[in-house]
């Protein structure tokens, strides 16, 4: 499907992704999406509480 004006774009509000690793494209999509510092702060409270990583890891939902 092609986009053609008037084409009536929608903007998400919400986020459910894993963990990423550090420096990847996927944190910094998560970053663009969320404030760095929220994310940064949920990523030290998931190494605290030892939550799994990467692509088999555990999920966060961004609100």
């Amino acid at each position: 499907k092609f986009i053609f004006p008037p084409y009536d774009f929608s903007i998400a509000n919400c986020m459910i992704t894993n963990f990423h690793t550090p420096k990847s494209t996927l944190l910094m999509m998560v970053s663009a999406f969320a404030d760095p510092d929220f994310i940064k702060h949920a990523y030290t409270v998931a190494i605290k509480e030892k939550y799994n990583f990467y692509s088999y890891g555990d999920a966060m939902l961004i609100l």
